[in-house]
């Protein structure tokens, strides 16, 4: 799930928005790091333009980038800055956060969910396919099967902090129940449309 982390020692945690489209407010000038060339929040930005419309998420991102919003390489240098103090927060997915915190308890950093709904809120699934045209295609969904099996999903849920898509396996510690989260409805046919979202965000300066 995408959420804000932020340092707790430098922001008071009620004055943290429901919406991520608030971030583009004055009050957050220089004060909210994103990693632009990120998967993670290319698919954000695909879904923010499903959600809200295309120009809705052309204007956050150039408010973004006129907010003089900090840019980082990824979620890792992110939760990294916001830890060390170098800015307050930034939006990442949930799970580094959590593995940095699992290394190092006494961090300041922590995790802020948006409000239901909210496209800042929303859930990305790792997805997993076989070809057609594959060869091995007995091998392939044998994979498949066992990146299901609950020993698989147990691992993801325990050692990295991710939402398992198995029965019966229980969430990681510290975060809602998946069936309890209120992510915005987006198709996710449509996050194959990274060019236009990268042209998208090349375009708003942010980079």
């Amino acid at each position: 799930q995408r959420v804000l982390v932020y340092n707790e020692d430098m922001v008071d945690a009620s004055d943290l928005p429901d919406r991520v489209a608030d971030l583009t407010a004055p009050e957050y000038r220089g004060r909210v790091a994103v990693a632009p060339s990120n998967g993670s929040f290319q698919d954000f930005v695909t879904a923010m333009r499903s959600v809200d419309g295309e120009a809705a998420a052309e204007a956050w991102l150039q408010g973004m980038a006129a907010n003089d919003s900090p840019t980082y390489a990824n979620n890792n240098a992110i939760v990294e800055a916001v830890s060390r103090g170098e800015v307050p927060m930034g939006l990442v997915n949930h799970y580094y956060n959590l593995r940095f915190l699992d290394e190092d308890p006494g961090l300041a950093s922590r995790n802020h969910q948006f409000a239901g709904g909210d496209v800042g809120g929303l859930v990305i699934p790792s997805t997993a396919s076989v070809l057609a045209s594959s060869d091995d295609m007995a091998e392939a969904e044998r994979f498949i099967a066992f990146l299901l099996s609950p020993e698989s999903q147990a691992y993801f849920a325990e050692q990295t902090f991710e939402y398992p898509l198995a029965e019966d396996v229980a969430a990681p510690g510290g975060v809602p129940a998946l069936a309890d989260l209120e992510p915005p409805p987006v198709d996710i046919t449509e996050f194959g449309d990274l060019r236009t979202t990268a042209r998208l965000i090349a375009d708003s300066g942010l980079q």
